[in-house]
């Protein structure tokens, strides 16, 4: 804050003023600079639960580019009715497809996710948590397979409640455990939560995104501890999505 000058010291006092300003004051500031900025960098990739770990959405995206062996005996259609043309493929210790994502709300009921958002809400998940109650679709990011069939069985693929993987759509990629099952003719689909934070709309009546634009990668063999513990997810995925690129190089 400015101090009051007598009309008879302005001129000293300004120019006192000034010089202390480009001797003291700015270099100050300017030495400050760096470490104000470092923090507040930390502290928001701290409060974002973002992570700089991990291959980006291009890496995976290269690596999934050839699919490698096909898995399945035959295709997956994106939504009920359509017309097969999604493989699952397996490469370098990793089981994968691409595919729109339908969003998959059931679990634990709440203001997200519940009979009146979801026409088709049910109150459970194939997958639960270690207290033995469903899984919540709207805090937890997780991976929908499809049930069993003569297309694809996912646990001969290894790939079963627990399994890490990630997701990746545009810029983003985000880590989740496999934690529901839908039908079996059909693949694409991942929580209200992994839609929400890889910036699809996630309303479960409305939202998801349409196309081969979300690439779902799972690592067999990979498993969580409890199926709710997302942290530790995105730690085991990060390792082994690293490994995945590492390998698909060679």
């Amino acid at each position: 804050m400015k101090r009051p000058f007598s009309r008879r010291g302005r001129a000293l006092w300004a120019a006192v003023a000034a010089l202390l300003v480009g001797i003291v004051l700015v270099p100050a500031a300017q030495a400050g600079t760096p470490s104000d900025k470092s923090a507040h960098t930390a502290d928001s990739t701290a409060a974002s639960g973002g992570s700089t770990a991990g291959p980006t959405a291009d890496q995976l995206r290269a690596a999934m580019e050839s699919c490698g062996t096909q898995l399945s005996d035959g295709e997956y259609a994106e939504d009920e009715g359509g017309t097969p043309s999604i493989p699952v493929c397996g490469k370098n210790e990793a089981v994968f497809w691409q595919a729109d994502l339908d969003v998959d709300c059931d679990g634990r009921p709440g203001d997200e996710c519940n009979e009146n958002t979801d026409p088709a809400f049910q109150p459970e998940t194939a997958c639960v948590q270690s207290d033995g109650e469903p899984l919540n679709s709207a805090t937890l990011p997780h991976i929908v397979v499809p049930l069993p069939s003569e297309t694809w069985d996912h646990a001969a693929s290894d790939v079963n409640c627990g399994t890490v993987g990630a997701v990746v759509y545009e810029d983003e990629v985000v880590y989740g455990v496999i934690g529901d099952k839908g039908p079996d003719s059909i693949i694409g689909e991942a929580s209200y939560a992994m839609a929400d934070e890889l910036g699809i709309d996630p309303d479960p009546a409305t939202g998801g995104v349409s196309g081969k634009v979300v690439g779902y990668v799972t690592f067999p063999g990979t498993e969580v501890s409890k199926n709710e513990d997302h942290a530790e997810a995105t730690e085991l995925g990060e390792a082994a999505a690293t490994e995945f690129v590492g390998n698909g190089a060679r």
